[in-house]
């Protein structure tokens, strides 16, 4: 079950059922899903997964703002510019990104392989890539790689699913959780992977979500839209947003229960706890990460006021590092929210660690500095800036930069 708790920030979680860590995709009704191994890794690491829908399915995506996106991204939006889909293709261990014309061709080969096996046209078939950048996809691999999937679809443990999208993650990450609306209780599941290149507006990651609840691809789309900027456009590792990332959704209606209303308010606050906690688990898996941290900034003129700081605050490498060395240099968070490019007025700012008040009225405040670097010593660190202009509110997740992040990606590729 569920590690790191969400907590809901600007939706009522309190009554939403416990999160189950151990399903994903295939716990909402009518979707079967797999993961094997093709030949694109090393043998004995799963490396191609399937996600299918029994039906036709609505379909919403958010996908990555880098100018120099893959061709699965530019596939997949237009796929979900229909509307409408049945599957989720994704490959690991190659990105098919900034591969030319061939690397577009094999993009729609991979949605042609798909849909040619469910009956469907190729663009209902969503197409996700992630890995090396600059490296042709080995499409041998990828058509016996179909081929095989599709004899070991299943609708029960979606482990393998959500292995075959890793890369450098330490771990799979998956979350399920069923919601009660008052039109009746549908479930969702998603898999996620990210470890690095993330930062916000799709932060190296892919995150694929299924549901059972009837909901039209316009309010499925304003319902990720509004979940992705809270959750998984509100972390960052390492500042870097990748040429590959998206978020997308499947809800097939299976459950036979049609969301409008107050209904379709509590489905965005379920798909909010689920996308919260992939987003932090994402955080917490950061190369290298041995700490994860949390800035909350109120009290700003504005949320985006709030976000900015917040966004400033949770990269800024100084901050990083003292984080890591369980530091409570709090100077550091003061100096990163006052050249994020929005006014503050420092006087009126407080700024808690761990809890702690460390800087109120323009100067620091009283505190036990060796009980603070004690608490800061935990594997999760929160910082709460009070700005004193307004109601504006964000949050941002973040973790530590170590020495093993520069190991893991000065040889990524060699």
């Amino acid at each position: 079950m569920l590690a790191i708790q969400a907590s809901g920030y600007g939706y009522n979680t309190t009554t939403m059922a416990a999160l189950n860590s151990q399903l994903g995709v295939n716990f909402p009704k009518g979707f079967k899903s797999a993961g094997v191994y093709c030949g694109i890794k090393k043998p004995g690491l799963l490396d191609l997964a399937l996600i299918v829908s029994e039906t036709e399915a609505s379909v919403a995506g958010v996908f990555t703002t880098n100018r120099a996106c893959a061709a699965p991204v530019r596939w997949s939006r237009q796929v979900v510019a229909g509307g409408r889909a049945r599957a989720i293709i994704a490959n690991s261990g190659n990105a098919n990104c900034l591969t030319g014309e061939q690397g577009e061709r094999d993009a729609a080969r991979m949605a042609e392989l798909v849909a040619k096996r469910l009956g469907c046209e190729p663009t209902q078939v969503v197409v996700a890539s992630t890995g090396v950048i600059g490296v042709l996809l080995p499409m041998n691999a990828i058509e016996s790689g179909v081929a095989q999937v599709f004899d070991r679809l299943s609708d029960g443990d979606d482990r393998t699913t959500a292995d075959a999208i890793l890369t450098t993650d330490s771990a799979s990450k998956r979350a399920s959780l069923e919601v009660a609306t008052p039109a009746g209780a549908v479930r969702i599941g998603a898999i996620a992977k990210g470890a690095g290149m993330i930062a916000p507006n799709m932060a190296t990651m892919l995150a694929f979500i299924t549901t059972d609840a009837h909901i039209s691809p316009a309010d499925l789309q304003a319902c990720l839209t509004h979940v992705v900027e809270q959750t998984f456009n509100s972390i960052t590792v390492d500042g870097d947003t990748s040429t590959n990332d998206m978020v997308v959704v499947l809800a097939n209606g299976a459950s036979g229960v049609e969301l409008t209303g107050e209904a379709l308010q509590a489905f965005e606050t379920g798909l909010y706890e689920v996308c919260e906690y992939l987003a932090k688990r994402i955080v917490k898996d950061g190369e290298g990460a041995s700490r994860i941290f949390e800035v909350r900034v109120s009290g700003a003129a504005d949320h985006a006021t709030a976000r900015q700081i917040a966004h400033t605050i949770a990269e800024s490498l100084l901050v990083k590092t003292a984080i890591h060395g369980g530091d409570p240099n709090w100077g550091r968070i003061i100096a990163a929210a006052g050249r994020a490019g929005a006014p503050i007025e420092v006087n009126r700012t407080r700024l808690r660690l761990q809890g702690v008040l460390v800087f109120e009225n323009g100067q620091p405040a009283e505190y036990d500095e060796r009980d603070l670097v004690e608490k800061m010593q935990s594997e999760e660190v929160h910082i709460a800036l009070e700005l004193g202009e307004g109601d504006g509110a964000a949050r941002f997740w973040s973790s530590d930069l170590t020495t093993e992040y520069v190991k893991i990606n000065a040889h990524y590729r060699t």
